[in-house]
């Protein structure tokens, strides 16, 4: 593991804090110049000696890191369960590479890695018995703190989500999910992909609802690109900005980073925050266009996903009025990068039908999660199949853009065409725990 410099406000602050997880004395730590935090359930392969990790340590703020599920098989040298588990250990706000050693000495292992609330990260690694495998991501920590004392004001369905808990928090799953060791270490300068806009972007926190923001991580090489996820369910574009999440994303803005707009599905709606599509809509997303280029960062428009509505004869029906069209009128006169996700979704949503688009959002009978007493039929948001389609059409937009920061697409995605989706039969993103209990996310 590289040696690296972190600094950063905290809980704990700074060195002390690392020292604290490592079980060094701040002294200890400082003169070994180290501030990578290493973990092992066993013999690890890096060059850093691991604090012991036991299936037993459960997170406690007073250790500073711990398994947030009890683990049901320790494997020997491995942190490995027959369930999905979470790992969680206090972090300062900022990006960092997390690389894992993944396997079972025994037994074959396949485990996909979520980050915070969800983010896709390590999408079904396979091992065989005794055989390990090193994997890297980079995640982006935040809390709802921006520079010079401003905070972001959170809603209720955010206090207390992974997001905005000043920890990093990775969950595992898959078929026997198995962690040898993790290593964390502050990332150097990736590029941010900042994300602003509403429900179908942000990073859903519970079963069976996701967004394509949060599948958007598994598509970029680590260490090069970190995506930072400000959307928030319910968000019109004047609102984002009222609640301070614009502001927290500038303030993390640097020059070669990216800020990826989609707003619409509420702005449309009536109320304080309405913004007319041909007037105020296309101001703000100007003003939004101009406060990303003014700190170096490269503004990428992309129009509203569809909500799901046929007519009798199979085609879709538009419900998002003007905005999509005056998102694409901004994109020419401000000479922006358009990635006309409302264009695919509909391809996309076509090439599935009536019936099997269904399968793309969040529509089940009632009893499919535990506690769910009435059936989901919710045509606006998305479950993960869904949310996975949409990720990869967004970086299909991105691949055809010319933009620079399409290079760092990661290999083994290949050309997407909506009109030809991944079959949803034999997908799957292993769900995550705590299934869904909570409302309908804002803004359906």
């Amino acid at each position: 593991m590289r040696e690296m410099l972190m600094a950063g406000p905290r809980r704990r602050a700074g060195l002390a804090a690392l020292a604290f997880c490592l079980a060094l004395p701040p002294s200890a730590l400082a003169q070994r110049g180290q501030t990578t935090l290493a973990f092992g359930c066993g013999p690890a392969s890096g060059p850093i000696t691991p604090t012991t990790l036991r299936p037993v340590d459960a997170y406690s703020a007073d250790r500073g890191y711990g398994f947030l599920r009890t683990l049901t098989d320790s494997g020997g040298d491995v942190c490995s369960s027959e369930r999905p588990f979470v790992f969680a250990t206090d972090l300062p706000p900022g990006s960092y590479d997390v690389t894992v050693e993944l396997g079972h000495p025994m037994r074959a292992t396949t485990t996909t890695v979520k980050a915070e609330a969800r983010r896709l990260m390590l999408e079904a690694v396979p091992t065989a018995p005794g055989r390990f495998v090193t994997r890297t991501f980079t995640v982006h920590v935040r809390t709802p703190l921006i520079p010079g004392g401003d905070s972001v004001r959170l809603n209720a369905r955010e206090v207390g989500s992974f997001t905005w808990d000043q920890r990093l928090t990775l969950e595992f799953n898959g078929d026997l999910p198995s962690v040898r060791a993790i290593y964390i270490e502050p990332a150097r300068n990736p590029i941010t992909l900042h994300l602003a806009g509403n429900s179908t972007v942000t990073d859903q926190t519970t079963e069976p609802y996701a967004s394509w923001g949060q599948m958007f991580t598994r598509f970029f090489q680590p260490r090069a690109v970190v995506v930072a996820n400000h959307a928030e369910s319910g968000e019109t574009l004047r609102a984002f900005a009222a609640e301070k999440r614009l502001q927290q994303a500038l303030s993390l803005m640097r020059e070669g980073d990216y800020l990826f707009i989609e707003f619409a599905h509420n702005d449309q709606k009536p109320g304080p925050n309405h913004l007319d599509a041909f007037t105020t809509y296309k101001a703000t997303l100007r003003d939004y266009i101009r406060q990303a280029r003014a700190r170096g960062a490269t503004p990428v428009l992309v129009t509203p996903v569809h909500r799901r509505n046929f007519d009798a004869a199979g085609q879709i029906v538009n419900t998002l009025g003007d905005y999509p069209e005056a998102v694409r009128q901004t994109a020419r006169e401000e000479k922006v990068t358009l990635i006309d996700l409302n264009a695919m979704s509909e391809t996309f949503y076509e090439a599935l039908g009536i019936e099997g688009s269904k399968k793309s959002l969040v529509h089940y009978p009632a009893g499919t999660f535990p506690g769910q007493e009435r059936a989901l039929e919710d045509n606006t948001h998305h479950n993960a199949y869904g949310a996975y389609e949409l990720a990869k059409m967004v970086v299909e937009g991105l691949r055809a853009s010319g933009l620079p920061i399409a290079r760092y697409i990661v290999g083994d995605v290949p050309p997407f065409d909506p009109a030809r989706p991944d079959p949803v039969e034999g997908w799957r993103v292993p769900a995550s725990p705590a299934a869904a209990t909570s409302p309908t996310p804002a803004g359906s």
